[in-house]
């Protein structure tokens, strides 16, 4: 996958190293053993969300040259810290401003997975025999760029889930910029129209339920632009660690697509940078 592949395992790194906190350098007996690298760490995070193996496999994975429970408290003080959040909105500025969010056309659609473990914001999936799932729900851009999500239970229903979604995009400060917003057919209905007026969101293309009119003749049906939100909904998806998460707390669940987005717009700038490039011919 190209999460793994060196050329963007670097990039990140030199993006994430400054905004780690400095390491704790205090001790009750006044020692210390070696600390573990902060980049190995950062790859094993990398690692974990593409495989989506447990932290034990991925202490086997790295030669045991860290351990499990220092990659969870290391995941944890850097969550604490902001570092995951700060990187995905540094490198969404310079998204932006290299090749630029297109916000003329935004979907928004949710998608169910897999929770076995349970935890906050898990329920029974109503498409997997009620087994522990859970939900996100996200706007994109033109380009399939995420500009904003919520998680929830598997049994949210999508249309309960749009407002805080669209309450995420506009904590980007990118809600007032939304030029048409693509739905499905199940946010057809007069409280999700009376959502978006109330948030400012005039323009929304929503595709009408199965319904007939008296004259017994179907309604028109409307296409919109929802296959941009799939194609995003399928490439987080290829992430093992968001197919099936193993994750009991919401926010380890929010920094993995955080750092799953942020990997998506690094790699389109590698691809932006390198456009001009003679390909090689094998």
């Amino acid at each position: 996958m190209r999460a793994l592949e060196p050329e963007v395992i670097d990039v990140l790194w030199e993006t994430v190293e400054p905004l780690l906190p400095p390491p704790d350098q205090s001790h009750p007996l006044g020692c210390h053993r070696r600390r573990a690298s902060d980049r190995l760490c950062f790859r094993a995070f990398v690692i974990r969300l593409v495989t989506g193996s447990s932290w034990v496999d991925i202490e086997a994975i790295l030669d045991h040259q860290v351990s499990d429970t220092t990659l969870r408290t290391r995941r944890d003080e850097w969550i604490a810290a902001g570092v995951f959040a700060r990187l995905e909105d540094e490198v969404r500025a310079g998204y932006d401003r290299l090749i630029g969010l297109d916000l003329s056309e935004v979907a928004l659609d949710g998608s169910l997975h897999k929770a076995p473990c349970g935890g906050e914001d898990t329920g029974p999936n109503p498409t997997d025999r009620a087994k522990l799932g859970w939900k996100w729900s996200v706007a994109v851009d033109a380009a399939g760029i995420p500009i904003g999500w919520t998680i929830a239970g598997a049994n949210r229903n999508d249309s309960i889930l749009l407002v805080p979604t669209l309450e995420a995009v506009a904590a980007n400060g990118l809600l007032d910029e939304i030029g048409t917003l693509h739905l499905d057919r199940g946010y057809d209905s007069r409280v999700t129209r009376a959502r978006l007026d109330a948030l400012g969101v005039e323009d929304a293309v929503i595709q009408r339920r199965g319904t007939k009119h008296p004259g017994d003749t179907k309604q028109r049906l409307t296409l919109g632009l929802r296959w941009i939100v799939e194609a995003t909904n399928s490439w987080w998806s290829n992430y093992g660690q968001l197919r099936r998460s193993t994750d009991r707390k919401s926010i380890h669940r929010h920094t993995a697509l955080s750092l799953a987005t942020t990997i998506l717009m690094i790699s389109r700038l590698l691809d932006y940078r390198d456009r001009w490039s003679p390909k090689q011919t094998p």
